[in-house]
């Protein structure tokens, strides 16, 4: 059995340049090419977007014996000594002198036979899709930047909360939840259904967000947030819908909307720096192969200072720019994607936060302003994207939050818990969601929110 310390990975290897070392590496054949004395193996570990050449003498007796099936796909262990490279793109190769083979592979059947494949293929194979170029530097980012997340939340004193899954209230109002039962569906027969007999005595669903729960830690603990998956029952097979997805939801109490966009910016910045720098080689890759110019972009944004404006403004900039939009720009519809990519890279041409939307089209719980038209919201657009974070100023006055409750045709009585939390101590208090799937599709370039994800979940699809 391998020890977790006995091997360097091939990115380190790469990152410290060690050669002339002896070293054991292990992995998976990415190409294999034969010479009369000499096999060529690119051998990937998984942990950088470049494999390592081994170079194996036919004379090895664990190469001849394993030689047939040490094919693409195989699962392989080498050991050998480092040497420099005499070929352009890499620094070091292994020379073989030990080589084992630790997991043969069908090679007429095995998908990944060409250098690339579309993006559409490799959803069908979500299994074997990390192996490849593209989805290994994907989930590496994802991977990296939910480390940042967390290290930023904790650096700046906030608690991590893990919020229910399964909820009985609807965060956001739309309605388009999943159903949790226990309830056998075969014998309900006609609605209504007694939710009486089901295994919490009520309708119960898989949560849309954790943000009500947050708020309860907030008003506690001052700051918390949560990272966790969260569900929709959209019936939506577009390009930026998932039913299942993370989101990432912090809560500050004694928190107005200057400080809530304070730190939403702080955060942005932060994250994206991380990741350009620990995922260096991911990014260059993704520039060079995904989206020409994403390095220059990422790097204009953690620089720029995010500017502000209402959303009154932003429907005036747009009224007046004389663009023909295919959604009608008016006071009172929500902003679309075009109109947001407009303000951030032909108006702003930058990351713009837009505040005081109108209330109709916020949720029920956003602190109203006075005249009572608008709600103390921020959506913050970034170039290429359009809105990658929202939030708000909760409301924390009671008959307030209680009037806004009825008119949004909510069952009160689901909330009396959150109603409580403006009777006992309650304070002006904000947060935001960043859904972290949007944020890897901004960092990576990636077009379609399947591919930063390892197992997709959309209507008809939850094989994975």
């Amino acid at each position: 059995m391998i020890g977790m310390n006995s091997q360097p990975s091939i990115a380190k290897i790469f990152a410290e340049n060690i050669s002339g070392k002896e070293v054991e590496i292990s992995g998976w054949i990415r190409t294999r090419r034969d010479s009369k004395d000499f096999s060529f193996l690119e051998v990937n570990d998984g942990s950088s977007v470049k494999g390592l050449q081994v170079i194996v003498d036919s004379k090895v007796k664990s190469f001849q014996e394993a030689s047939a099936e040490s094919k693409n796909g195989a699962a392989v262990k080498i050991k050998g000594q480092l040497v420099e490279s005499p070929g352009k793109g890499q620094s070091v190769e292994l020379q073989a002198s030990e080589f084992e083979l630790v997991g043969g592979c069908d090679v007429e059947n095995y998908p990944l036979q060409k250098k690339r494949h579309s993006n559409e293929f490799l959803r069908t194979i979500a299994h074997l899709r990390p192996r490849t170029n593209t989805f290994g530097a994907a989930f590496r980012v994802r991977s990296e930047a939910s480390f940042a997340i967390h290290s930023f939340f904790n650096r700046h004193g906030f608690q991590y909360i893990h919020t229910p899954i399964i909820t009985t209230s609807d965060c956001e109002g739309a309605g388009e939840l999943f159903q949790v039962t226990t309830l056998d569906l075969d014998k309900l027969g006609k609605p209504p259904v007694d939710y009486s007999k089901d295994f919490f005595g009520k309708r119960a669903m898989l949560t849309v967000s954790g943000q009500l729960e947050v708020e309860m830690f907030a008003c506690s603990l001052k700051r918390a947030y949560t990272f966790g998956p969260t569900f929709r029952a959209e019936n939506s097979n577009t390009p930026r819908h998932l039913s299942e997805f993370w989101m990432v939801e912090p809560e500050m109490a004694f928190c107005d909307l200057q400080g809530n966009m304070e730190l939403a910016e702080l955060f942005m910045k932060e994250v994206i720096s991380h990741v350009l720098k620990k995922c260096s080689a991911d990014m260059d890759f993704f520039n060079q192969w995904v989206e020409k110019g994403i390095l220059e972009s990422l790097n204009s944004v953690v620089n720029a200072s995010f500017e502000r404006m209402s959303y009154t403004e932003a429907i005036s900039v747009l009224e007046k720019s004389g663009k023909k939009f295919e959604y009608p720009v008016s006071w009172g519809s929500d902003l679309q994607t075009e109109h947001e990519r407009f303000l951030t890279e032909e108006y702003v041409k930058g990351p713009v936060f837009i505040t005081n939307y109108p209330k109709e089209i916020k949720a029920f719980y956003m602190f109203l302003d006075e005249g009572e038209k608008t709600v103390s919201a921020m959506d913050l657009l970034v170039p290429r994207l359009g809105e990658i974070i929202g939030g708000s100023m909760r409301e924390h006055r009671e008959d307030v939050l209680r009037e806004q409750i009825s008119k949004a045709q909510i069952p009160e009585g689901s909330l009396n818990w959150y109603l409580e939390l403006r009777k006992y101590g309650s304070n002006p208090h904000s947060g935001f969601g960043l859904g972290l799937e949007r944020l890897i599709m901004y960092l990576t370039g990636l077009k379609n929110i399947r591919d930063v994800i390892p197992c997709p979940r959309t209507p008809g699809n939850a094989d994975f």
